[in-house]
């Protein structure tokens, strides 16, 4: 039960910071003369930190299995991601970003979860 909850508490620190720091990027891209174009890159770039960042403290506190567990973390946020996304877009469909965002979230939770079994406290 507890390494449920280390999980839940990992894929809820990725989403948060996922919201801060697309919070900072939009007050930025209001502010100047950025592109729009370079949307797209920057939230596969914050998912990534994101998801970095979550699943080495989750893994942290299990001390193992950070392979599995960084992956279970970064499909968990991918799905309530791709679940709130769908629903404010009112679409469900899958596309290539939407598979280039899977290929990214769970290579970096599975990075992330390697990270954080392996680091010292």
């Amino acid at each position: 039960m507890e390494s449920i909850m280390t999980i839940l508490k990992g894929t809820l620190i990725s989403i948060i910071l996922t919201l801060i720091l697309l919070f900072i990027f939009a007050t930025i891209l209001t502010y100047t003369n950025i592109a729009e174009t370079t949307i797209p890159a920057v939230i596969i770039v914050i998912t990534a930190i994101s998801l970095l960042i979550g699943s080495s403290i989750a893994s942290r506190k299990m001390k193992k299995s950070g392979l599995l567990n960084g992956a279970i973390i970064g499909g968990l946020y991918l799905l309530v991601i791709y679940i709130i996304s769908s629903i404010t877009s009112g679409s469900f469909a899958m596309t290539l970003k939407s598979i280039i965002m899977i290929i990214v979230g769970i290579a970096f939770g599975i990075l992330g979860g390697i990270v954080g079994v392996n680091s010292k406290k």
